[in-house]
């Protein structure tokens, strides 16, 4: 979901794929060339607009939103999605730029696993992250696009770091190295980020 490419100051991993998203066309979200197939597909199916996809068996909902909040005219548009497999629902938010509205959000009810920009300044700000949390409900949070010391600064450096989302979002933030995720493993009464080392 959401390659990124070398501008963002990141080594980009090896990784193959079946399937790859993309929210929109900026270069720290749309390296696909980055990606390659696998034993199943020669190349990966790249899935760029809203809409309701069915590959290898995965159920994949895009849904048309902002980059920004005035309705794209800022930064263009954002596709979100939604992926539905082994009886979970993942929701990757690309670079939302606006609070979801109602409707929306009662489309996305019983997302498990949300990963969620909260860098601010190209995206929702913490606090507008913690809103849209809020409104979906998540088992666990999976905050993305915020700054680290490897991003190319000049591009990314008014970005906040991560630490601001959590002082925001105050509670329940466990860092892993790996995640394992069932219907039966999900935490029950709160939601949980889940930082990556």
């Amino acid at each position: 979901m959401d390659p990124y490419g070398p501008k963002t100051g990141l080594k980009f991993p090896t990784v193959a794929a079946d399937v790859v998203t993309i929210s929109h066309s900026h270069d720290d979200h749309n390296f696909v060339a980055g990606v390659t197939g696998t034993t199943r597909r020669k190349e990966p199916f790249v899935i760029t607009e809203p809409g309701e996809y069915e590959v290898e068996g995965i159920t994949i909902l895009g849904y048309q939103t902002s980059h920004d909040q005035k309705s794209g005219e800022e930064r263009g548009e954002n596709v979100i999605y939604v992926v539905q497999a082994e009886d979970l629902r993942i929701l990757h938010l690309g670079d939302l730029g606006h609070e979801l509205t109602e409707k929306l959000a009662d489309e996305l009810d019983g997302v498990d696993i949300l990963m969620v920009p909260v860098g601010g300044i190209y995206t929702i700000d913490p606090e507008t992250a913690v809103k849209v949390i809020d409104a979906i409900e998540p088992a666990y949070v999976l905050p993305m696009h915020y700054k680290t010391p490897a991003h190319n600064q000049e591009t990314f450096g008014k970005v906040a770091e991560l630490t601001k989302f959590t002082s925001v979002f105050g509670h329940n933030t466990r860092t892993v190295k790996s995640l394992t995720v069932s219907k039966l493993s999900l935490p029950q009464d709160l939601t949980e980020v889940i930082v990556f080392e």
